[in-house]
């Protein structure tokens, strides 16, 4: 089962568990009923931004979204990280460690040249997280704070806020993003 296919099922499975409608899921996230039947219906593939409302809404970080089985090897390689591509951005994410005996959270993106994704403050609300430019240059605007990162760069996270990630350069910006849950 692909990816699309694996999130479609998933949201619809955790909507149900949690006894939700669609217009209650909508008012909880601030994803559109329509938009939200249309994932679940894989009429629609979800952006990054969609994503975050929704795991958010869920109590989840957007890894444990995307992720129903944990791996918990000791060792992984990278053919069997789960990556997953945004549709509207082209934005790339690598899950590069999750797993259910500790609370840390390791994933690689690769953010394309001129591009951004948005996340809403209740993404952050469970977790605390920092990044870390591995090459390239990325801005990071936190509510009214912006800062411009290099490579080398690392910025953690102040309290929850609206995020955008964004990419002004001309070249694929990568950089690690550390989670903590909890």
């Amino acid at each position: 089962m692909d990816i699309e296919a694996q999130l479609a099922r998933r949201i619809a499975d955790l909507r149900a568990r949690h006894g939700w409608t669609l217009a209650e899921f909508a008012e909880r996230s601030g994803v559109s009923k329509s938009m939200l039947s249309k994932v679940e219906r894989q009429e629609a593939s979800p952006t990054a931004t969609i994503l975050l409302r929704v795991a958010a809404a869920l109590g989840l970080t957007l890894a444990e979204l995307m992720s129903e089985q944990v791996a918990s090897a000791r060792f992984l390689q990278r053919g069997d990280q789960p990556s997953w591509t945004d549709p509207a951005t082209g934005y790339e994410r690598r899950q590069v460690y999750l797993s259910p005996a500790m609370p840390l959270e390791l994933v690689e993106v690769h953010m394309p040249p001129g591009k951004q994704v948005a996340a809403a403050a209740s993404s952050y609300a469970l977790i605390r997280q920092v990044v870390w430019v591995l090459e390239g240059c990325l801005v990071i605007q936190e509510g009214p704070q912006s800062t411009a990162l290099t490579a080398g760069d690392r910025l953690e996270f102040g309290p929850p806020s609206n995020v955008v990630f964004r990419n002004d350069s001309a070249e694929v910006t990568r950089y690690l993003v550390a989670v903590l849950r909890g």
